[in-house]
């Protein structure tokens, strides 16, 4: 048996040998030279039971041991305890002589007890006839790389977990042709193929046939290599057929060789989004078709309006006619409600309703309310009771978005009351707030119908007839309204035939309301009395509407010069100069606009009051007038009071105009 001492006399021996051999041990003080200063490989011999031989300076630095500590020690030294128990040390050694080389990565121990990651090699020596005569073993001390490789396997594990608990996002790789290979279980929730069902399969079964056909998945993978990422959003298809809008995000992949890898691809469900716009798209369109058909519908309506306020001045009609001409009137009213409440409905879907808020007397707007609706209540032999203090309720408010709501109230209180019945309101205030009740004893509502009857297009139409006429969109412009000014309405009703009770709450004071400097313009000037005659020019392309405009005016006592166009208006203000000015704005070629700015560039209409008419009503058609220098904004078909606002302002002006001649 080899001993480790024999291994080292038999090392001697080979120094003093014959002059024959003076060759071979030159190589070998040579070759020990050269291992010796390495120092970073541990590079040593072992005899063949495995006992170091020699120590290189990389084996003391690697290791810790001084040559004189470990040369005859066994290497299982190096070893961590439950390696030496399952006698991998000996295995190593077999396996070396067995096949020439054995390498092996494992944990190694220090001579301080500390550990390393070590990576061996361990090549069998044999002399010319093959006897074994011992093993060379290289160290190499790669805890660092193993550090680096064990965070890189750690990142990419929490990487590959985080990617996996991802279920609303479908995340996956794709080989440089484009067949999947990982899938997540968003991938899974959304396109419904199983990881074992898609890996392996080419990305293009997310595709509709026709684009397949056309080559869209090829030119899609072709953009990403291209430029390193594509984005684009279209239809995909899912294992059971059905489609979804997807937004997809296909990004290339290189080694740090810069060869492509693959791709990595992210795809979201943008269905819903997707019809949300599409939706936004719709109600935008549709607003503005609102607007336009608001538009169209009073430019018609106008000139029956004008028509009716000149029948009513006639006061020798007979009943009959009477009777028709009022219900003419109370329709047209009807009518005109119906489209401003279209238009209020777009106005506050999209947020776009303003309040004119300024402080009121809350009796004035109730009164006006009840006189606004008494035509209806009359024509029905209905009877208003009031009741309210006799003492101011001032609040903060629209007065006109308050007469509206009230009004929406009383009109549905007496349509769904029979005739000869009473409608009540009951106005309470108290220490911040005002109650605000009306009350019918007509077909009630049903239970479950008392929240519903307030949303949009909503009537309870389970009772019969409850829904004759109207859009069901009057409640919730009311509930809108209300709730812009801080307050509440509610519905009760005992149920069917036995009424009902709408209740307003509506704060004294609201907080950040404030009064908008420009909405004094809508206030009537103060009356004169009896109108003078006034020289009046009417400006309109709709002929109807002019014609019965200038009709009416002029069964006022007043002069009146009419024009079809902004050019005629033009010639008829030479020699006349108009104390009022009403001008349509939709007006073709040249609108109400321009025609405003060429009048206003004549010296001797300075003076005159322009009056814009227009079938817009909105906020923002108010301002474009206001700043195109209109002093009021009339909307068709325009109530006669307005008319007489406007000639009211315009007398004013002449009576100051004529003081201020007859001063010194």
């Amino acid at each position: 048996m080899t001993t480790p001492e024999s291994a080292l006399e038999s090392r001697k021996s080979r120094t003093s040998a014959p002059a024959g051999t003076a060759g071979t041990l030159a190589t070998e003080r040579r070759f020990e030279a050269l291992v010796q200063p390495i120092e970073d490989y541990a590079i040593f011999l072992l005899d063949p039971t495995g006992h170091v031989l020699t120590w290189n300076a990389g084996a003391q630095r690697i290791k810790g041991y001084e040559a004189h500590e470990i040369i005859s020690q066994h290497f299982s030294l190096f070893y961590t305890p439950d390696a030496v128990q399952r006698g991998w040390p000996d295995h190593e050694l077999e396996q070396a002589a067995l096949h020439g080389r054995f390498k092996d990565e494992g944990w190694r121990v220090r001579k301080d007890g500390g550990t390393f990651w070590a990576n061996v090699v361990i090549t069998a020596l044999r002399e010319r006839d093959g006897t074994l005569s011992g093993f060379a073993k290289i160290t190499r001390d790669l805890t660092a790389e193993r550090r680096q490789m064990e965070a890189l396997r750690l990142s990419e594990e929490r990487f590959r977990l985080l990617v996996e608990s991802v279920s609303d996002h479908a995340i996956f790789m794709l080989d440089p042709n484009g067949f999947v290979v990982s899938w997540n279980s968003g991938a899974t929730n959304l396109k419904g193929y199983r990881p074992a069902e898609i890996v392996g399969q080419h990305f293009s079964a997310f595709y509709p046939p026709e684009d397949v056909a056309s080559g869209k998945p090829e030119r899609e993978l072709k953009a990403a290599a291209a430029q390193g990422r594509c984005l684009h959003e279209g239809w995909r298809v899912r294992k059971d057929g059905s489609m979804f809008w997807a937004a997809v995000t296909l990004t290339a992949v290189h080694d740090g060789h810069g060869r492509l890898n693959g791709f990595a691809k992210v795809t979201r469900d943008m269905t819903e989004s997707r019809r949300n716009a599409e939706l936004e798209r719709s109600s935008e369109q549709m607003k503005q078709f609102l607007a336009m058909l608001a538009h169209e519908l009073r430019n018609p309506l106008a000139p029956v309006r004008n028509a009716i306020a000149m029948m009513q001045l006639a006061g020798d009609v007979s009943p009959d006619i009477a009777r028709a001409r009022d219900l003419i009137d109370r329709q047209i009213g009807h009518l005109t409600r119906l489209v401003d409440d279209l238009l209020d409905v777009g106005r506050i879907t999209s947020g776009k309703i303003e309040l004119r808020d300024a402080r009121l007397d809350l009796r004035d707007v109730v009164t006006r309310a009840v006189e606004a609706a008494q035509p209806f209540t009359a024509a029905r032999r209905q009877r208003i009771d009031v009741q309210m203090p006799t003492a101011p309720i001032m609040m903060t408010g629209d007065e006109t978005r308050l007469m509206q709501v009230l009004q929406n109230l009383l009109h549905n209180a007496s349509k769904f009351s029979p005739d000869g019945g009473q409608v009540a309101v009951d106005v309470t205030p108290g220490a911040r707030a005002v109650q605000i009740q009306v009350r019918d004893h007509g077909r009630g509502i049903r239970a479950e119908a008392l929240e519903t009857i307030f949303g949009l297009f909503s009537q309870d139409s389970v009772i019969p007839g409850l829904n004759d006429g109207g859009l069901g969109i009057g409640l919730m412009l009311c509930r809108s309204l209300v709730e812009l000014h801080g307050g509440t309405i509610d519905a009760a009703s005992a149920g069917p035939g036995r009424g009902s009770v709408f209740t307003i709450r509506l704060p004294l004071v609201r907080d950040g309301a404030t009064m908008p400097a420009a909405a004094a313009h809508h206030g009537a000037p103060a009356a004169l009395g009896e109108l003078p005659p006034l020289r009046v020019l009417v400006v309109d392309d709709n002929r109807d509407s002019a014609d019965s405009l200038a009709m009416l005016l002029e069964l006022k006592g007043h002069d009146v010069r009419v024009a079809y166009s902004a050019a005629q208006a033009r010639e008829q203000v030479e020699g006349f100069t108009p104390d009022a000015a009403l001008i349509d704005i939709a007006m073709p070629e040249i609108d109400g606009y321009d025609a405003l700015r060429e009048l206003r560039t004549l010296p001797h209409l300075a003076d005159t009051v322009f009056a814009a008419m227009t079938g817009f009503g909105q906020a923002g058609d108010i301002e474009l007038t206001r700043a195109a220098g209109f002093e009021m904004h009339l909307v068709k078909p325009v109530d006669v009071a307005l008319f007489d606002e406007v000639l009211t302002r315009a007398a004013q002006r002449r009576f100051a105009r004529s003081i201020a001649h007859l001063r010194p």
